[in-house]
Order: structure tokens, then sequence, then C-alpha cells
């Protein structure tokens, strides 16, 4: 069985060929610019691929920036609603995709669809209790509590919760056009960027590390305070240096104070999929769909 798969990003659609055991056949990254352009070249790569390799993909499965409908019972479902992205409220994504390949679509939150990749063949096999984060151009969180994901049929938006404010980060007024500091306001990639620049070219000992981290520990000591989690993945594209993840770890041990016997090393955790993990969530979340 082969799956087409999406990562539906801000930034690029993430593109590939899947078979149901995970293996990537092909992958491809179409640029996101307007929808009817970013749709009708993805469509395009789907056909050339699946032409090349001898494929008959089965089903699309994507896993999508939102907010987005991913109530299948809604008239709306597959289709992005509110985004602050310009251009992209009201697509309809999934539909859009469907009709151009002929084949049924199955769709999740990026969040949502990482998660159930990594728990399915990541760092998060075995586990019921489970969260993935991912800190891009926003944040979002997928949360799965006894193998179910919250917030059916909807979805969660942790990333606008309000966290305390870093000592050395007050003057900063947050870069969500809804809430300023929320989270996301504060730690996402576009908030980082806005303060200190391309986050490749600062130091290890740059203090914007310990603020980032700051935030995020924070995120994560919620996440695990109201639910008792397992495991907390964290992935995006600020999450590319192994210093970061261990100062989230540490700052989660000192916020956490020893109240409960959990270590942040052994609860917060790369995604062992990688990059791969959203279009490798998209497959899973059409293969589920298809059992």
């Amino acid at each position: 069985m082969t799956i087409a798969a999406v990562d539906a990003g801000g930034t690029s659609f993430k593109c590939a060929l899947v078979h149901g055991d995970g293996e990537l056949v092909s992958t491809w990254r179409i640029p996101t610019t307007a929808p009817q352009e970013t749709l009708r070249a993805c469509a395009a790569a789907f056909q050339r691929e699946s032409q090349t390799h001898g494929l008959n993909p089965v089903a699309l499965g994507i896993a999508s920036f939102g907010p987005v409908d991913i109530d299948p019972a809604s008239a709306t479902y597959g289709t992005i609603t509110g985004t602050a992205k310009p251009g992209w409220n009201e697509a309809p994504i999934g539909p859009v995709l469907s009709k151009a390949l002929g084949i049924p679509f199955y769709l999740d939150t990026d969040v949502n669809a990482a998660l159930a990749a990594e728990m399915r063949w990541g760092t998060a096999q075995g586990l019921g209790n489970a969260a993935y984060m991912t800190v891009g151009t926003g944040i979002g969180v997928g949360l799965s509590l006894n193998g179910t994901m919250v917030g059916r049929p909807t979805h969660p938006e942790f990333g606008h919760i309000r966290i305390a404010r870093h000592v050395d980060d007050q003057a900063f007024p947050g870069t969500c056009t809804l809430h300023c500091d929320c989270l996301e306001g504060l730690a996402s990639a576009q908030a980082f960027e806005a303060r200190w620049g391309d986050p490749t070219q600062l130091p290890v000992d740059h203090p914007a590390w310990n603020i980032e981290a700051y935030y995020l520990a924070q995120a994560c000591t919620n996440l695990y305070l109201m639910t008792r989690l397992n495991r907390i993945i964290i992935g995006g594209g600020l999450l590319q240096t192994d210093h970061l993840y261990e100062n989230i770890q540490k700052q989660f041990d000192r916020l956490m104070g020893d109240y409960l016997p959990v270590k942040g090393a052994d609860l917060i955790a790369a995604p062992k999929l990688g990059e791969h993990a959203g279009v490798l969530g998209g497959a899973v979340t059409a293969l589920k769909a298809l059992s």
C-alpha cells in the first residue's frame, strides 16, 4: 500500500510517497505561495513522482498547519480556518488535492500527525500519554492521552497559552497578532528572529538561548503538570542544536523543583523521525483511517 503524504507548512509543503511500513519512496518540497499555485504544483509533482516510481497511491494523508478543520463530519473538513498566513484563510487544501489526484484524503493538524508518527515509528512508541510541540513560524502542540488525541473534533491551541516573561526579556512586545506575548508571541521562530536574527549565526553562549529555553521549559512544565505525560517531543526549525534541548531539560528541572520524580532528560526529547515526522504523520493519518 502506498500513501501520498503532505506536511503542509507555512514556508513549504513537504510531499512524499510512503509505503505502509513507513518507507519513504520519494520526498520533495513545494514552496508555500498562493493556495492555488501551491496546490497545483503539489498535485503535478505527485502525478509525476507516482509515474516515475510506478506507484498508485490509494489515499492522500495531510498534516496541516492551522487552525484547520479536522472534523470529517464537517462540511469544511480539510479547510484552513482563521490562519494569520495571508491568502490561506478558507483554503480547502484537502478537497482540492483529493480531487486533483482522484483519491480520498485524510487530514489532521501537523502536530497531531507528527505525534502519531512518533508513536508508531519514533521516540514515543508504546506510550499512550505523549505530546509533540513544534516551534516554527508558530507554536503548536499535539497531545495524546491514553492513546486518544485531545480536542477532537477540533484541536488544541496550546501556542497561545500565557507564560511568565524572562527577567531579561521585558521590552519585547511579542509577535502574535492576537495576543502579543503568549507562548507563540515570545518563543516562536518568528519571535526569536525578530529579536536576535538568524539563530544559526548565534553562539551557544548567547543569552537568547537561555530566554528561549525558559519559555519552552515553562510550556513543558505546564503540559506535564496537567497531564503527567510520559514523553514531550519538541521539533521545528529552532530545535536543530543539542544545546537547546539540554537547556530546556535543565530549566524544566529547575522549574519543577523536585516536586515530582521526573527529570527533563527523561521526559523531553527530539523527534526520532527528525524532519520527516510531519510528512510521515500525514501517511499515518491516512493509514489509521484505512485500517
